[in-house]
């Protein structure tokens, strides 16, 4: 798709902003996905293409809390592998859908996005109050992890929130560690699903740099802005913003 100056502004610009609240607050993936179907790629396309985009975030997050992961081997290879099998299951249920089906369920993702974007603070008090360990993971923690992969696979908005609610719910530990943990498991379902669409799916590729390397340069900001913003400020701006753009996608 050849795109316009506006066009590849515009992108510029939400990926810019999308790597700063991904620094600050999370859901940068609710200000580039809306922003793709804006430019003019069909939904299953712009969602293909803002999956590929986010990759190099998460290789950044994942790196910054590497010295959290200490004494946590006994978590990451099973729940790696599970993450990385729901990775590849979210990837062939997008191969599976259709264009049409996937637009009149995308709205509801938006909207199931912001919900846990919303959730996230009730979510870190919750863990925050958690104490002690809980090392090895069961079969409900690999379940769980394997279904976030699929939801990280198939639409990665908020995926953080998401992994970071499951490993409270199976694992009794410190926030630190678990952001950690949800750092690594996070590039693990990203990493997989943009090497499968990389290999199976059209992506726009320009887009995909563009938007990957403005969210870099924006999460250089985002570190400034959250000591300045409130995170629930910021917060319930993301929020607000995704449920318009929902409500946008209902009536397109």
């Amino acid at each position: 798709m050849d795109l316009s100056l506006g066009a590849l502004v515009l992108l510029g610009v939400a990926g810019f902003v999308a790597g700063a609240l991904n620094a600050a607050a999370g859901g940068g993936s609710l200000v580039t996905f809306p922003a793709l179907i804006a430019v003019g790629y069909p939904p299953l396309i712009a969602n293909v293409t803002n999956n590929v985009a986010v990759f190099p975030g998460y290789v950044t997050g994942a790196l910054g809390y590497r010295e959290g992961l200490r004494g946590q081997e006994g978590r990451i290879l099973p729940l790696a592998l599970a993450s990385a099998v729901g990775g590849l299951a979210g990837v062939a249920l997008i191969l599976a859908s259709s264009e049409s089906a996937f637009e009149e369920i995308v709205p509801f993702l938006v909207l199931a996005a912001c919900a846990l974007l919303a959730l996230q603070p009730v979510l870190g008090r919750w863990f925050g109050e958690r104490s002690g360990l809980r090392e090895k993971p069961g079969i409900g923690a690999l379940a769980g992890l394997t279904l976030a992969g699929i939801y990280g696979g198939y639409f990665s908005a908020a995926l953080g929130v998401a992994v970071l609610a499951l490993l409270g719910l199976f694992f009794e530990d410190t926030l630190q560690r678990l952001n950690a943990l949800k750092a690594t498991l996070q590039l693990v379902i990203g990493g997989t699903a943009a090497l499968g669409f990389a290999l199976l799916t059209p992506i726009d590729w320009t887009a995909a740099a563009i938007i990957g390397a403005a969210s870099l340069a924006g999460g250089r900001v985002g570190a400034r802005l959250a000591q300045r913003v409130s995170d629930r400020a910021l917060r319930t701006g993301i929020v607000t913003y995704g449920i318009l753009a929902a409500l946008w996608l209902f009536v397109r």
